[in-house]
């Protein structure tokens, strides 16, 4: 375990011990497990897919393109689905925005959870954006090979750091550890060297945390949907400034009293809580079927097995009893009413309506026309929470890290349904064989909600040939998913 706390302060060459652990893994780590690749490789799509979803959704569109009216830059980077091409900073606000903007992309659940995919918004805008500067100039361009070893390191950092790094408990949101992981990797990929990558990644630790306000009851509104986008433009921002010659702080985690432990994380040292490899992207978890907070994931499963059985039956239901772990209770768990769609896809019981009404659960479940169903809040408020210490072990036990809920009907003649188990979800490593398929015909069927069929195959003939893929430069692979309007 390393630790951020052995910073000798009178040393001002070099950083934090954690700042440049991380530089170093970022600049110098070879990525050697072919799991990591071929996960890698399903994230993209997934990611990519899902944020083409999300353009069917006004509330997310609006946000899209440059940042003031004209402000787009030919041969700039360019954003799936759309005919934008923007700066990179602003390119990667774009997608980011895209890609979290229906809870519907992979997610790692620990101290800390957060959805490590988002760092593709920084990834993508500048593959495509130095790829098409050093194509000018007769340089080799990434290639989908070099995103993928991107990812899986945007994903190690962030994840690693999440493993035990609980912002969510002093009130601070996960995506901050967006904005260092895709620090690292944009500085790395604008060839910053061992000090710039540090001095990057030191003034994101300084930029902060964005407060976890927005995902709470009373104020939990839609600014959790472009959150992760914020952070990794900003991330770009921010390698972009040090490549220009912008200072770093060399203890920007650990000096006394104005150090991010001592202001934001209570004295805290932030550790890593295992050596930087490649173990976040091999054990991600994906959400496949529908689109919900992850912790609810297997609460809509179990919804999902019971809907036949309760479907005719719900004015008999006296009670339904669920049974979670301690971090869904703590983040999910909401009585009372839910005011928007961000409010709706982060609460258990609003799910698992969803799931027992309907034996299926969409994003636009989530809209103001299906919640007006007046059956959703009358199953709500027969529900019952409450927490089975052992799914709350399993959860955090890393050779598990099971993601338990159960569901048992009660009804008013006395007799109950079976109680309905579900520890791993069907994204979870555990489940592969079944659910990376899935995640395959999930990608398929969110290019259809984009594009015409005729041009969903030529986009899947290229994009599901993975082999070829990995040698495809990035603009290339990006031109696939551009449109004229």
């Amino acid at each position: 375990m390393s630790s951020a706390a052995n910073h000798d302060p009178s040393d001002v060459s070099r950083f934090d011990s954690l700042i440049e652990e991380i530089a170093d893994y970022v600049l110098y780590a070879e990525i050697d497990s072919d799991e990591a690749y071929w996960i890698a490789y399903h994230v993209l799509l997934d990611s990519i897919g899902t944020g083409l979803l999300a353009l069917r959704f006004p509330a997310c569109t609006k946000l899209l393109g440059p940042l003031v009216p004209g402000g787009e830059l030919p041969g700039g980077a360019r954003v799936p689905g759309t005919s934008y091409e923007l700066d990179p900073v602003q390119a990667a606000f774009n997608i980011g925005c895209m890609i979290r903007w229906l809870d519907y992309n992979d997610t790692w659940l620990a101290a800390e959870w957060g959805h490590p995919s988002d760092n593709l918004g920084s990834i993508l805008a500048l593959a495509d954006y130095l790829s098409r500067l050093r194509m000018q100039s007769g340089e080799a361009p990434f290639t989908i090979h070099d995103v993928l070893t991107l990812a899986i390191k945007a994903h190690e950092i962030q994840g690693v750091l999440a493993l035990n790094t609980s912002l969510n408990r002093v009130g601070l949101d996960h995506v901050h550890l967006v904005k260092i992981a895709s620090t690292a990797v944009a500085t790395a990929m604008l060839g910053g060297t061992r000090t710039q990558v540090c001095s990057a990644v030191s003034n994101a630790w300084i930029d902060g945390a964005s407060l976890r306000t927005y995902r709470h009851a009373p104020n939990t509104g839609s600014r959790k949907s472009w959150a992760a986008g914020d952070a990794t433009s900003r991330a770009v921002r921010l390698a972009l400034m040090t490549m220009k010659g912008e200072m770093g702080y060399s203890s920007a985690l650990t000096a006394q009293q104005w150090g991010f432990q001592d202001v934001l994380f209570r004295g805290n040292a932030l550790t890593l809580a295992r050596p930087l490899g490649s173990y976040v992207m091999e054990n991600i978890l994906f959400k496949i079927s529908f689109p919900a907070e992850f912790h609810a994931q297997t609460a809509v499963e179990c919804a999902f097995e019971l809907h036949e059985q309760v479907r005719n039956r719900f004015a008999e239901i006296q009670e339904i009893r669920l049974t979670t772990h301690e971090s869904a209770i703590r983040i999910i768990d909401k009585r009372g009413p839910l005011h928007n769609p961000a409010d709706r896809d982060h609460c258990l019981q609003y799910m698992v309506a969803i799931g027992l009404l309907y034996g299926t659960l969409t994003a636009e479940h989530y809209e103001d026309e299906a919640a007006a169903d007046p059956r959703i809040d009358e199953l709500r408020a027969k529900m019952t929470v409450g927490e089975d210490r052992g799914y709350s072990q399993d959860y955090l036990d890393p050779e598990l890290r099971s993601i338990a809920n159960a569901i048992e009907i009660v009804y008013t003649d006395g007799t109950k349904s079976e109680k309905v188990v579900c520890e791993y979800p069907i994204g979870h490593r555990r489940r592969r064989e079944e659910g990376l398929p899935k995640v395959i015909a999930k990608y398929k069927a969110n290019l259809l909600s984009r594009y015409t069929p005729e041009q969903t195959q030529v986009i899947e003939d290229v994009s599901l040939a993975y082999e070829e893929l990995l040698a495809m430069p990035a603009p290339a692979f990006l031109s696939l998913f551009t449109t004229s309007t």
